[in-house]
């Protein structure tokens, strides 16, 4: 699911009105409706107030949120999945790598 099929579902949960949302994230009602609609992107600092008013996680709303960016990013590309695991590698390798560097006792 989508950032803002989830935002409008988790919105109807909750029976809150778009112009309720809208005014706790200081945005018009048709910028909301947009971002509900996929038209436009909500903004990272809408995240924790998305999150609290909706009473949701803020994490799994992030992780949309970022899922739905680099959607955007790669869709168009004939290697699209390719690349996606390409990234996802990257990012393994560098926890990894961090991790490890965690591990490491100093003297």
């Amino acid at each position: 699911m989508k950032f803002g099929e989830h935002i409008k579902q988790l919105r109807e949960l909750n029976h809150l009105l778009q112009r309720q949302l809208a005014n706790a994230l200081d945005m018009d009602t048709a910028m909301l409706s947009k971002i509900e609609r996929g038209e436009r992107r909500a903004k990272r600092e809408h995240i924790p107030i998305f999150a609290s008013l909706l009473n949701t996680n803020e994490k799994d709303l992030c992780t949309i949120w970022l899922a739905d960016k680099v959607y955007e990013l790669i869709k168009q590309e004939d290697n699209a999945t390719e690349i996606f695991k390409v990234a996802e590698e990257q990012i393994k390798a560098d926890i990894n790598k961090h991790s490890s560097k965690k591990n490491v006792v100093k003297f």
